[in-house]
């Protein structure tokens, strides 16, 4: 059956309370007072207005990273899923667990940002991306760079994931930084393109202001 944009959307709080969804947000050009950042010969790269950290003591979840919030969207440690529960799959992908959701409904949006942790301290941030990406159903057209974090050197991901549900193609991206504890992923997706558009400031600000430790 096909559904249209808004019948998705009127679906979208639903799905969030019975799995764990990607993160989509309700305007892409209302980010909460999102600045334009423009270097030469490279196209405007949009970048939320902080309100807060997350990863310190307090901050809603604890991470071997630090890095600044978009105004008004609130972090919440993600508890640990028994290996025998029907979510388990939902909580590991690949090499690393979700220990962090960042809610952006107090901004006025739907979707989050998620913090995904590895045991692995060996492994580089490029390889725990590909493992992680790996794990992803259906995805496609995955391009790995090398990113400025913060004052890090990341590796990031951009790909496309295709979903049944709404019966198109939507892109995903995130990126990983090693850290003395495993590595880090902090990963953003999208219910579709539009939304994913959305919730870019958010993730751009997040990977500029990343700290390790």
């Amino acid at each position: 059956m096909f559904m249209t944009r808004r019948t998705v959307r009127g679906l979208v709080p639903a799905l969030l309370a019975a799995a764990v969804l990607t993160g989509c947000s309700s305007d892409p050009d209302t980010d909460g007072g999102a600045k334009a950042e423009k270097s030469a010969g490279a196209p405007a790269v949009k970048t939320a207005a902080g309100g807060g950290t997350v990863g310190g003591p307090g901050s809603g979840c604890e991470l071997p990273v630090t890095f600044d919030l978009a105004k008004l969207w609130k972090a919440k440690a993600v508890a640990p899923i028994e290996p025998d529960s029907d979510f388990a799959g939902l909580a590991t992908q690949g090499p690393v667990t979700m220990v962090c959701e960042i809610d952006a409904k107090p901004a006025g949006h739907i979707g989050f940002l998620r913090v995904w942790q590895g045991k692995n301290k060996d492994a580089s941030p490029r390889e725990t991306l590909e493992g992680f990406v790996g794990a992803e159903k259906n995805a496609s057209k995955i391009s790995y760079t090398k990113a400025a974090a913060g004052k890090t050197t990341a590796a990031e991901v951009s790909y496309t994931l295709h979903s049944k549900l709404v019966e198109e193609s939507r892109p995903a991206r995130a990126f990983a930084v090693a850290t003395p504890e495993g590595p880090v992923v902090v990963q953003l997706g999208g219910f579709d393109a539009y939304e994913h558009k959305g919730m870019l400031p958010a993730y751009e600000l997040a990977k500029r202001t990343v700290r390790v430790g």
